[in-house]
């Protein structure tokens, strides 16, 4: 599948479906807390999916992903599988939500400090944010995918930090997963040029050690190689006319 360009009626139904995935991550942020695990954080997720929002969780069953959400904790860079072992304090977790809603995707995920943050953790997740941040504000029409990468990756690595590349940002939309991807590194002038109707994530996962990462047996669980910790943010953004517009930001939040 190629890249698809959104009519008005499917890109109100991603506004919705994003609205939708940002209120489970407001929601959630007060159970995260020392001594809950992310198998609870993931059936609190389910539930108010299934019975609150009436939304469909994406990742449960998707290729055989095991839970509702992504829930990665610390070393683990994505695709955390929910599971018994509890949070501690100054853990920090990425909690990946995507649900569907009328058909549509809304896919973003977000850090959280568990407790009494570290240091360390709370620069690697601010460095993470600024990451996502500048690279959304480049998002208008005529510019390429390889500029967002580039400016990603200087910005990192600039902070001392690794951008990790096996794993990208995608279009979406009906499909979780559809074209284009989208690099959090690269070079400038290369790659898909942006078109009004294009939507798409921008989630970079930021290393504080070495970029390299490995998967774990159970075939979903990426770590980094060297045990350093690892950040992501992530939001589902349109091209607009003359910029863009985040579909995952609540009405009333700002970047």
């Amino acid at each position: 599948m190629g890249v698809t360009i959104k009519t008005a009626d499917e890109i109100g139904r991603m506004r919705a479906a994003g609205h939708l995935a940002a209120e489970v991550l407001c929601m959630i942020e007060p159970h995260v807390q020392p001594g809950v695990s992310t198998r609870e954080l993931n059936d609190i997720c389910h539930d108010y999916m299934m019975n609150e929002q009436q939304t469909i969780p994406a990742p449960l069953n998707y290729r055989g992903f095991p839970g509702s959400i992504c829930t990665s904790v610390n070393h683990v860079v994505c695709h955390g599988i929910p599971a018994d072992k509890k949070l501690k304090n100054g853990d920090i977790i990425n909690i990946d939500i995507t649900v569907i809603k009328d058909e549509f995707h809304g896919d973003t995920s977000r850090m959280f400090m568990v407790g009494k943050p570290t240091i360390q953790g709370q620069r690697l997740s601010r460095v993470a944010y600024e990451c996502l941040k500048l690279g959304i504000e480049m998002i208008k029409p005529g510019i390429h995918l390889g500029d967002i990468g580039h400016a990603i990756q200087t910005y990192a690595e600039k902070n001392h930090c690794s951008v990790v590349r096996e794993y990208c940002g995608h279009g979406i939309g009906r499909v979780f997963h559809e074209e284009p991807q989208v690099l959090h590194y690269g070079k400038p002038d290369t790659g898909v040029v942006l078109k009004p109707g294009m939507t798409f994530t921008i989630e970079p996962m930021i290393n504080l050690g070495k970029r390299h990462v490995k998967l774990l047996p159970d075939e979903w669980t990426v770590v980094t190689k060297d045990h350093s910790l690892s950040a992501q943010w992530e939001h589902t953004n349109l091209v607009t006319d003359d910029g863009f517009e985040v579909l995952t930001l609540l009405p009333g939040n700002s970047l």
